[in-house]
């Protein structure tokens, strides 16, 4: 009874190890992922407008759009930048300590015209989203990237796309 025991043992580790290696691979296209915000018409509308004036080229990154392909979502470079349009008020957009400058991992700030919430996450990348705009549009910037050229290249077509306001 114990050798059938520890034989069942030995032929899981193996198994075990394949379906780590199985679920480990890759795709061959490498494509990011990017999950797609459900907004409502008048925001979706506007998220497409952004996505016609979007650039090709993102601090000299080609754009690259994520998985699933979406008018809401757009990707640059690799590791990519990844923006998606359409998304809901971040929490830490009405937390009074960000306001004072209290919170470390979130800062308010504005680039070329375009106001942002700017939240760090974990592993290192930077999160930054749009403030006084009528549609929340998101940008994650990886680990190691300087955010200044992405937001100063997006700017453009933000403030061409997204009027000024609050959003709903």
């Amino acid at each position: 009874m114990n050798f059938f025991r520890h034989r069942r043992r030995i032929l899981a580790v193996p198994a075990f190890a394949l379906l780590i290696t199985i679920a480990g691979c890759s795709s061959a296209d490498d494509s990011a992922s990017a999950a797609v915000p459900s907004p409502d018409a008048k925001a979706a509308r506007l998220c497409r407008d952004l996505d016609k004036v979007l650039p090709s080229a993102v601090d000299g990154e080609s754009r690259h759009d994520p998985e699933p392909v979406s008018a809401l979502t757009a990707g640059w470079g690799g590791p990519e930048i990844i923006l998606r349009c359409g998304v809901t008020q971040p929490p830490k957009m009405v937390d009074p300590a960000v306001a004072k400058g209290d919170d470390p991992d979130a800062v308010a700030g504005g680039v070329n015209g375009v106001d942002w919430l700017m939240e760090k996450q974990d592993g290192g990348a930077y999160r930054f989203t749009t403030a006084n705009r009528t549609v929340y549009v998101e940008v994650t910037v990886p680990k190691g990237r300087d955010s200044s050229g992405v937001l100063i290249d997006l700017a453009p077509a933000i403030k061409k796309a997204i009027p000024e306001g609050i959003a709903d």
